[in-house]
Parts: structure tokens; C-alpha cells; sequence
């Protein structure tokens, strides 16, 4: 029985990346022998051994950037370390249960891992960066961050990446799935979808998948893994065969149509690649944690989950625009923050996103002195409110116009000389990227600050259907859902550091998406997603309380 058991965790490590030392491997076996009834029978005494090797396999991978690990081949240190942790865990429940703070987990963009998925083994693995460090004897092997700076092969894989994600997710569409018998599946054909360099010489209507492109200035073409075909929309137009959502290009849409003598595709019918269950999602890749706020055992999100039924009136209160050098925004905010100073619960998170001056934040127009001392008198504002300030975190997520190295996405956190002076006044204040996420107890939620709406309607190529909504921002949640990123726009428009572009990627679907925008207030539950834009809270007054445990979205203004 030890032998099998030995082989069984030999082969669980292997699978997430990890070889064990013997040192290592008795470690673990000492472990889950502490864990397990010697009283269980024969199958109890498997199921709990297996239980056990989840458990500290998950928690090990959670702390895997803590532990500083410098190769996948594993001694005795680190796995004492976890295991200690683990042992040591019933202790430190009840001040988790205590402390609602502890519930939430925030994540800056730059450290979510990235995954990329292999069509030829069908799963996902994570891509991770190694540098060659020489010392006196030997030379190192070392995980690192991703570039910044990417070659031309980080900007090609950014499209291989975004195309076998949704790929992945329609093969399991039941209305794409090859059949297996040559039964027709619509009154066309079959549904199956066929890679774009099997259109030469074939006639009849065919379904194809790929990214819009535009090749020639004026001429649209589609392109997968395989080729490109020039596409022509002309008939989808007359007959609005057309989907929810903003068609733009390099976004990847699955199309009906048959090629021409000419070459040219035509286009019947056209619309995004269908939506996945989040549910379905997580239970197919339950080993990987996408969203980046650390994997969670089964045993931790029971118990999160429990903590969320209690605490159904916590809140979180998102603002956008919040000028600094305004004297009336800041009337204003003292305003809000007066008002839920004297509730009985206060929010256990404030989120102010940017823009936070009321003119583009550069060198021509602004003085960095002026804005740090500006921050400076927001923190002692702040300080001003001691409930707010002892019980609640404060999170800053920079907008596209505020102080930083480019505006490419995703921006890094607001620099450190500007919010100095505030941090002296605000303990609890975090300074993120954008866009970020959290955790708050099971429920993930994406906060995004970026002028979308305005930039998808400009570039779109086909007015959306109408048959379902009129409404703007709800095209544009259809449409980042589907393609699951945040800015599904060309490179030209909003520029995106190549290496980076999966910290945009929105999949398995999150609870909800905040999309900060200078547009107007606006909710939306999409597919079970809720998504709402706070409205500009220094041009307009309005601002959103969001109770994540029951998704409920208030619209508030003054």
C-alpha cells in the first residue's frame, strides 16, 4: 500500500510541474499519514489520502510565489514549510472568521500567471518565464516575471493565445461539436466548424472561425491558424443575420458562408462564439487557477462560502472619476464619505478609479508637486472618517488619462511620489494596476477603468442587431464577454504590452465586471455576469454600492 501511495503522489506532483527528492517525498507521506484514520477501511482510507494530497497540492500551489522556489524539482524545505502551515491552520480559522478584511484578496494584474492552452494535448498549461543566473560552481535556473518589452513572436502569440481560447470553449459547444454520425444538424448542413484553409475548392456553405482582420486598407479578411479569406457582410447586412454586440475588428466571430468564384467569402450568417457555463468551465480546468487571487481547497471555499451567507450586508462602493485638483468633486466626496460614516455596517471596500485630475495628467499641464500635496489632503479627508479608515480598505485604480509610463494596457499602479503623502494618512490604502481583480470571499469580481463604449461604437464595422437590445452598454458587455477579454480592440487604437495581454482575458467567466467609464450609469446582468459602469462621480454625482454575496447592484447619486 506505501508503494502505491508513493507512485500516486510522484504522479500528482509530476502532473502540476513538480519532481519530488526522497526527502520530499517522506515529508508528504509523513503528512498524510497524520491526516488519515488508521480506523478507515480500505476505500475511506484511499478517499481520505486522497483528500489530503489535494489539499496540501492546492495549497502548495497557492504559496508557490511566497516560497521563492527556484526549480520544479522539490527538497524537504519548502513542503515543511506548507505542511506546517497546514497543521498549524485549525488555529487561525476563528480570527478569520472574526476579521471580514481577511475575506478579501486583491490581485494587481502583473502577477496573474498566464496560461497557455495546447490543442494537441486539449488542456492548459502555464507559461512561465526561466533566466539563466551564473554563480561560482553552477548555474541557476530561475521563475521570473514576463518582459515588458516583448519580441515579435510575444505579439503573434497574443492572437494564437486569444483564438485557442475561444476555440477551446465553442469545441464544446453541442452546436459545433463534429458529429459523429453524418446526420445534418441545421437545415444547411452540419454545424461543424472548419479551418479557413479547407474553404479552397470546396463549394456549399461552410462554418468558419477567426479574427477580423484588416489586411488591405478597405478589405476585411478572417483569419485562423491556418489562412486568411477575404469576407464580404453585404447579404448578413440585408438580412440583419447580424448577433448582439459590437462587430469590430480583431474581434474573433464564427461565420456561415460560402466562397465565391472570386475568392471572396460570403458571409450568410455571423455572430461571437457561444458562451460556456462558469461552472463547466472550473470543473473542466479545476486545477488551474486562472483568475490569480491563489486556488482555494474544497475545504476553504465551504468555509468562505459560509462566511458570505453571514455577512450579506457587506458592501463595496465603487467611484470613477475622482478629480483630486477639484475643489467640488472633493465637496462631493466628503459628502458620500460623511453619509456612510454614520451607517451601522460600514463598507468593507471603497474602489476609486480615475481619472484622478480633471485635465489629461503630463508634463505640459500638470505640476507633480501640486497633485502629491492634492492626494495628500484626499488621505487626510479620509482620515477625518475614523470607522471608515480603521474597518475599510481603500483601493486606487488609475484611469487612461492619469500620471504613468504609457498608456498602454494594462497600466501599472499610480506612482509611488504621488500617493505618499496620502499613505502617511491611510493605512488601509492599496494602489493596483488596471485593471485588477478581487476576491471577495467566493466571489471574483474584474474592475476595469477605460473609456470603452465611445471606442467600440467608433470602430464598429456593422451596426449590431437590434432584435434583442438598443442599449449601448449592454452590446458592449455582450461583446466582451463573448470574445472574453476587456479591450477586444486593435492594437492601433489601445495599445496592449504583448506579454501581458492575458491579465485582459475573462476566462472562466468572473461573478461580475466593473467597467468605470465616463459615460452613463448603467447595469446589466449578462448570462448571470453582472456587469455596471459607476457613471463619472465628478461630472455626474453617481456612484454604485455593489453587495457582492447577493450580486445586488444599487445606483446611487447625489
Amino acid at each position: 500500500m506505501i508503494g502505491s501511495l508513493r507512485k500516486k503522489v510522484q504522479k500528482k506532483f509530476k502532473i502540476r510541474g513538480y519532481t519530488l527528492k526522497v526527502d520530499a517525498l517522506e515529508e508528504i507521506l509523513g503528512f498524510i499519514e497524520t491526516l488519515v484514520d488508521p480506523k478507515y477501511g480500505a476505500e475511506e482510507k484511499a478517499e481520505a489520502e486522497d483528500d489530503a494530497l489535494e489539499l496540501l497540492l492546492d495549497y502548495f500551489q497557492s504559496q508557490s510565489q511566497k516560497l521563492g522556489l527556484k526549480s520544479s524539482i522539490l527538497d524537504k524545505e519548502p513542503l515543511q514549510r506548507v505542511i506546517s502551515d497546514l497543521l498549524n491552520a485549525d488555529a487561525a480559522v476563528p480570527q478569520a472568521e472574526d476579521d471580514a478584511v481577511s475575506a478579501l484578496r486583491i490581485t494587481d494584474a502583473f502577477v496573474v500567471p498566464k496560461f497557455r492552452y495546447d490543442p494537441i494535448k486539449k488542456q492548459f498549461y502555464q507559461y512561465v518565464v526561466f533566466f539563466l543566473s551564473v554563480g561560482f560552481f553552477f548555474i541557476f535556473q530561475d521563475k521570473g516575471p514576463l518582459p515588458i518589452h516583448g519580441d515579435a513572436s510575444a505579439k503573434a502569440s497574443l492572437y494564437r493565445d486569444r483564438f485557442l481560447l475561444l476555440f477551446q470553449r465553442v469545441s464544446r459547444d453541442q452546436h459545433f461539436a463534429k458529429s459523429t454520425f453524418d446526420s445534418e444538424i441545421s437545415d444547411y448542413g452540419s454545424c461543424e466548424i472548419v479551418p479557413i484553409q479547407s474553404l479552397v475548392g470546396q463549394s456549399g456553405r461552410r462554418w468558419v472561425m477567426g479574427l477580423i482582420s484588416q489586411l488591405e486598407d478597405g478589405h476585411f479578411y478572417l483569419e485562423d491558424l491556418t489562412a486568411s479569406v477575404e469576407i464580404d457582410f453585404s447579404i448578413a447586412i440585408s438580412f440583419l443575420e447580424i448577433t448582439t454586440g459590437f462587430l469590430s475588428e480583431n474581434t474573433i466571430v464564427v461565420a456561415e458562408g460560402e466562397m465565391l468564384m472570386n475568392g471572396i467569402f460570403q458571409v450568410i450568417t455571423c455572430g461571437f462564439p457561444p458562451l460556456e457555463d462558469r461552472e463547466k468551465s472550473l470543473k473542466l480546468f479545476a486545477q488551474h487557477d486562472f483568475f490569480g487571487c491563489g486556488a482555494l481547497t474544497k475545504e476553504e471555499t465551504l468555509r468562505l462560502a459560509e462566511l458570505e451567507q453571514r455577512n450579506v450586508n457587506d458592501m463595496l462602493i465603487i467611484l470613477s472619476d475622482i478629480w483630486v485638483d477639484n475643489e467640488e468633486a472633493m465637496a462631493k466626496l466628503e459628502i458620500v464619505l460623511n453619509g456612510f460614516e454614520s451607517q451601522e455596517v460600514v463598507p468593507s471596500l471603497f474602489v476609486f478609479m480615475g481619472n484622478f485630475c480633471s485635465r489629461p495628467c503630463n508634463l505640459s499641464s500638470h505640476s507633480f508637486s501640486s497633485l502629491r500635496s492634492q492626494f495628500g489632503k484626499l488621505g487626510k479627508m479620509i482620515e477625518t472618517h475614523p470607522r471608515l479608515n480603521e474597518h475599510s480598505r481603500f483601493l486606487f485604480i488609475p484611469g487612461p488619462d492619469d500620471a504613468g509610463p504609457s498608456t498602454a494596457l494594462p497600466r501599472c499602479a499610480l506612482p509611488k511620489y504621488l500617493t505618499e503623502e496620502l499613505q502617511k494618512y491611510v493605512r488601509n490604502a492599496v494602489f493596483l494596476s488596471n485593471p485588477c481583480r478581487i476576491k471577495f470571499y467566493t466571489q471574483e469580481i474584474v474592475f476595469f477603468r477605460h473609456d470603452l463604449l465611445y471606442r467600440m461604437r467608433r470602430m464598429c464595422l456593422l451596426p449590431p442587431s437590434t432584435e434583442e437590445t438598443d442599449d449601448p452598454f449592454e452590446h458592449l458587455v455582450a461583446t466582451i464577454i463573448h470574445q472574453s477579454h476587456l479591450c477586444p480592440l486593435p492594437l492601433l487604437i489601445q495599445p496592449i504590452i504583448w506579454n501581458y495581454d492575458h491579465c485582459l482575458h475573462l476566462y472562466p467567466s468572473p461573478h461580475a465586471i466593473v467597467l468605470g467609464d465616463k459615460s452613463e450609469q448603467k447595469a446589466f446582468k449578462y448570462t448571470g455576469i453582472t456587469c455596471f459602469n459607476p457613471g463619472s462621480f465628478s461630472n455626474d454625482s453617481t456612484f454604485v454600492a455593489y453587495r457582492p454575496c447577493t450580486q445586488e447592484v444599487e445606483l446611487s447619486a447625489l
